[in-house]
């Protein structure tokens, strides 16, 4: 065998390829190896784990600035937050949004996207967990 690769077997489930003349390309396949412990000391925790100090964030507390302003809309130094505008400048379609819990299937127009959409994620949703209670 004059070929390029030597293979050789020296434990179950670990290969290792030496190509004959280029010594510099080694590949190994580790498969049931057991993983090696990390040298050294290991830092032991608490029993409750490492305390996370609290970041304290700044709170508007100027109510007349919470009533006009959008706060915290200014990322940058200089320059202050967004003025809130009345009403009627803003389109009629945000004050038709949906804001509470999503509807159910029963709420929903069968003639809407959404409600195929959310039909087939209930559909891969019991799938998935039909799948999971499966025995190999």
């Amino acid at each position: 065998m004059s070929g390029l690769l030597k293979i050789i077997r020296p434990i179950v489930n670990r290969i290792v390829c030496i190509p004959v003349h280029n010594l510099n390309l080694i590949h190994i396949n580790k498969y049931a190896t057991p993983s090696i412990a990390p040298l050294g000391k290991s830092k032991k925790v608490k029993a409750g784990g490492p305390v996370l100090e609290k970041i304290v964030l700044p709170v508007e507390t100027d109510t007349h600035k919470i009533a006009k302003f959008v706060c915290g809309s200014n990322l940058l130094k200089e320059g202050k937050d967004i003025e809130l505008k009345p009403d009627n400048e803003y389109p009629d379609w945000l004050w038709n949004l949906h804001i509470g819990k999503p509807k159910t299937l029963e709420e929903l127009d069968p003639e809407t996207l959404q409600y195929w959409r959310k039909l087939r994620k209930m559909g891969m949703k019991k799938n998935n967990r039909l799948r999971s209670l499966r025995k190999f």
